[in-house]
Parts: structure tokens; C-alpha cells; sequence
């Protein structure tokens, strides 16, 4: 699966899952936050997806910049090309 396969409510709801997962490993006290994604209140969620949105964007954004580089490191850019045997 890619990252433009995933949505924003996906990712968010998968963080949130494995951020709570991991509070006891970590020493967080599992009291004060909810557990189930269902419990977060609305406004948060919406927090948490909106954020999870533009992380996701950047990560494309970062991906296609890589990868168009990679592509245009062989290639002279317009007007450096050599002619000529």
C-alpha cells in the first residue's frame, strides 16, 4: 500500500491505537487519555485527521520530489547540453 492509498482518518486512527498501545512501555499513566478512538472526542479526532492529512501531503510531496531529482540528475537542464561527437 502507498501513501496515497492511505486516508487521513486511517493513519490517524492507527496512530491513536498504537500511541495508547505504547503509553504503559513508556510510563504514561493510561488513565487521562481515552483508549478507544470512539471516545476521543470529536474535536480532537478532527485535529488528529487534519494532522494526519498534512503529514501524509508532505510525505507524498517529499516522495515525488526524490524521485523527480533522481530522475533529472541524467538529464542536462535546457540550454548545458553538449552537441557534438
Amino acid at each position: 500500500m502507498s501513501v496515497q492509498e492511505v486516508s487521513a482518518e486511517q493513519f490517524a486512527r492507527l496512530f491513536h491505537h498504537y500511541h495508547e498501545a505504547l503509553a504503559p512501555d513508556f510510563g504514561c499513566a493510561n488513565g487521562s487519555h481515552p483508549n478507544s478512538w470512539n471516545e476521543v472526542p470529536a474535536g480532537e479526532r478532527r485535529r488528529m485527521v487534519t494532522a494526519a492529512r498534512l503529514a501524509l501531503l508532505e510525505l507524498v510531496s517529499s516522495t515525488d520530489t526524490d524521485e523527480e531529482n533522481s530522475r533529472r540528475r541524467y538529464f542536462a537542464k535546457p540550454g548545458e547540453a553538449e552537441w557534438g561527437c
